[in-house]
């Protein structure tokens, strides 16, 4: 293919280089310089060139039969990929009816093991909570026997029993006094209202006998007094035996 453009190049030089022919645009070539030059043309184009023209000439014939081929191509491509389409949704619904049922056997099976295993547990469950329930029933009662062995063995239960005792006496006695005290309270203050009640009964019979013996004889003693009599002045001594009677219980 380079000596095709090398020979080309050469013709141009020559044309450029030739001699005018006067009064014209022509020029004279040296005819078998020329002549070889395109010899080394023609043998340097290669053969593809030729095949090529030759395409070019069938162009349209095989532009038709590439476009039925084409088009035939096409029509079994679809026809194939429909068919293949239809297979794989018919594969798709089988596996799915076959993913179906084993899920539902699946979930069947899961759920049998689910009800064992649940009702194993709680029975599980319940033997232990029970075996708990009597540990911690055996274990409460050891505590509390040992707990009560060693507070009736211990030093301190011992002092504490004394010093329970010793504050029980303590209060016995307390209370023993506080009552002595009370009684003797009371004593004296039962005395002093009987020294009381003594002195207005005494009062109270003086008066008595005050009155029947200045009383004045008929019916007008019955009478009540004037307002412009005076009247007698009264024994102090029971109401001031009264008074101190009230202050001491009052106290």
């Amino acid at each position: 293919m380079y000596r095709v453009f090398e020979a080309l190049d050469e013709l141009v030089t020559l044309c450029e280089e030739a001699r005018g022919l006067p009064m014209t645009s022509n020029c004279v070539l040296p005819r078998g310089d020329v002549l070889e030059l395109l010899d080394d043309v023609r043998e340097a184009i290669p053969g593809e060139l030729d095949d090529a023209q030759d395409v070019l000439d069938h162009r349209d014939k095989l532009i038709a039969d590439a476009t039925e081929e084409a088009e035939t191509a096409r029509r079994e491509a679809r026809e194939e990929a429909d068919r293949l389409l239809a297979e794989a949704r018919e594969q798709a619904q089988q596996m799915i009816a076959e993913a179906e049922h084993e899920a539902e056997r699946t979930v069947g099976r899961g759920r049998r093991e689910y009800a064992e295993l649940t009702e194993r547990a709680e029975a599980e469950a319940e033997r232990m909570v029970e075996a708990g329930r009597q540990h911690y029933e055996r274990s409460v009662a050891d505590g509390r026997a040992e707990q009560a062995r060693l507070v009736e063995a211990h030093e301190v239960t011992r002092a504490a029993q004394a010093e329970a005792e010793r504050i029980v006496d303590a209060a016995t006695d307390e209370a023993d006094r506080r009552r002595a005290e009370c009684d003797h309270y009371v004593d004296g203050t039962l005395a002093d209202f009987s020294e009381t009640l003594e002195s207005v009964l005494d009062t109270v019979g003086r008066h008595r006998h005050q009155l029947r013996m200045s009383a004045p004889v008929g019916p007008a003693a019955a009478g009540p007094p004037r307002r412009d009599e005076e009247p007698e002045p009264r024994d102090e001594a029971p109401r001031e035996g009264w008074r101190r009677w009230t202050e001491r219980l009052g106290a």
